[in-house]
């Protein structure tokens, strides 16, 4: 099998379902809401990162991981350059599930933010599937 990110998208077009596509939008509309939850919750998202607040800037951290989910969820729903949205996710899904082991442990962020790494690191590799914008405007060529 051919291991290139083609040979991927390929594979990917070959095996598309819509439940995978459902799964892209759920992920989408996730990132959106926790995107939104920070922003609303800036507090709470300051108590979260308090233990690596000094190390990092906790104001380039709090606008970085909320506009990344927004605007990463917005595209990820479209599945629009789904693999770079992902890539801009991965280090902010990393340090949610570090965070609980560095702070206070959280069973449910816990798990939340290993579902979402894990399903993100799927995509990473699956691509935006078949019923997506990156595929109606690679045919459009």
């Amino acid at each position: 099998m051919d291991t290139s990110v083609k040979g991927w998208n390929k594979w990917a077009n070959a095996h598309t379902y819509y439940s995978l596509d459902i799964l892209r939008v759920a992920l989408g509309v996730f990132l959106i809401i926790k995107g939104a939850y920070f922003i609303t919750n800036s507090r709470e998202f300051e108590d979260v990162i308090t233990p690596v607040s000094n190390f990092l800037g906790g104001m380039f951290v709090f606008h970085y991981i909320a506009s990344a989910h927004i605007m990463g969820g917005f595209l990820i729903i479209f599945g629009l350059l789904t693999r770079w949205c992902i890539i801009a996710q991965l280090p902010i899904l990393i340090g949610a599930v570090a965070i609980n082991f560095i702070g206070e442990m959280n069973a449910l962020n816990l798990i939340l933010a290993l579902l979402t790494l894990g399903i993100s690191i799927f995509f990473l590799f699956y691509g935006s599937g078949k019923h997506s914008a990156d595929y109606y405007f690679k045919m459009e060529k």
